[in-house]
């Protein structure tokens, strides 16, 4: 049984990485056709509301306690080639929130980076090692200063290993986007790869967008270039990041800027000025990346605010099952 005392209100399901047995590969974190039709058995098809009914019983404030709604992040293509065909076998609609510097062929390297490590080495124990080798600095005083916020990401984040929150921590705190890029690109080149031949095989083209939106699935923004820190950004830079990524997508889909109203935060960063941001942009409904109260948010209580709903990661849920 899915619902419980500690996920008895509305909610979503956050979706990103799928595998089956040809282009898209089996890597952390992803899951099959089966696991997927499990994990809505699960939870139970009657409880899983479409996105559009989602967004206007949230708006009149009619959602039920166990009520939720499928979710995906990052216009990953494996979400067409392997969720898709699921979504339409059970006639769910879902909420798809793209970041959108793709489509003008310029994607972040956030997802050719992760495609990397999982899929490169052995496993991704063996990248992290490689990485700190790439990198060569002690980080001993860097994680003893920050084993706090160690502590707390272990808490919020259930799907992450140590390794995996201490990985993040060196990418966005200690070493930044440019300083992460360039030891990234330096394995990279190590490697001989070329990082826009994978392109076409781990990102949405615009016309996986269009059938998305005609088939009534609905497209939302996930900021533009998918910064990792959005809450450190200035608000100037994060009104751009989603005011962009709104009018890329209003263009692809030929609708008008004010049609979208829903939303996802990337990596979950977000701060107070960022939700001044996003409802005078005209967004209404705006999706974390996990199920607890981030009191330093100034959170108060789940779904604290029309731009703040918890999301259940799929992965939480396959352990719930196991």
């Amino acid at each position: 049984m899915y619902f419980n005392n500690s996920n008895n209100f509305f909610h979503g399901i956050m979706f990103h990485h799928f595998h089956d047995d040809g282009i898209h590969l089996k890597s952390q974190g992803s899951i099959s056709e089966d696991d997927f039709k499990n994990l809505i058995n699960f939870i139970g098809r009657k409880n899983i509301l479409n996105a559009d009914n989602f967004y206007e019983k949230f708006k009149k404030n009619l959602l039920k306690k166990n009520e939720v709604c499928i979710t995906f992040d990052d216009a990953i293509k494996s979400q067409i080639d392997v969720a898709l065909p699921v979504l339409s076998a059970y006639k769910i609609k879902a909420f798809f929130f793209v970041y959108t510097s793709m489509f003008e062929g310029n994607p972040d390297n956030l997802e050719i980076y992760r495609y990397f490590r999982t899929n490169y080495f052995s496993s991704i124990n063996e990248f992290y090692s490689n990485f700190y080798e790439t990198l060569n600095e002690n980080l001993e005083p860097f994680f003893t200063q920050n084993q706090k916020e160690i502590e707390n990401k272990e808490s919020k984040f259930q799907m992450y290993t140590i390794g995996d929150i201490k990985f993040r921590l060196v990418r966005d705190l200690y070493l930044k986007k440019d300083k992460y890029e360039d030891i990234m690109q330096k394995m990279i080149k190590k490697k001989k790869i070329i990082s826009s031949e994978l392109y076409s095989k781990l990102f949405f083209s615009k016309d996986d967008l269009k059938k998305l939106d005609k088939q009534g699935h609905l497209i939302g923004p996930h900021s533009h270039f998918h910064p990792t820190l959005m809450e450190n950004l200035t608000i100037d830079k994060q009104k751009y990041e989603y005011e962009k990524a709104i009018s890329v997508l209003s263009k692809i889909l030929n609708k008008s800027k004010s049609d979208f109203k829903w939303m996802s935060h990337p990596n979950g960063s977000y701060s107070k000025d960022t939700l001044k941001v996003l409802n005078k942009i005209g967004l209404e409904l705006g999706f974390k990346q996990i199920m607890k109260i981030e009191p330093e948010k100034g959170m108060k209580k789940i779904n604290n605010s029309n731009l703040e709903i918890a999301r259940e990661d799929h992965s939480n849920i396959i352990r719930l099952m196991n």
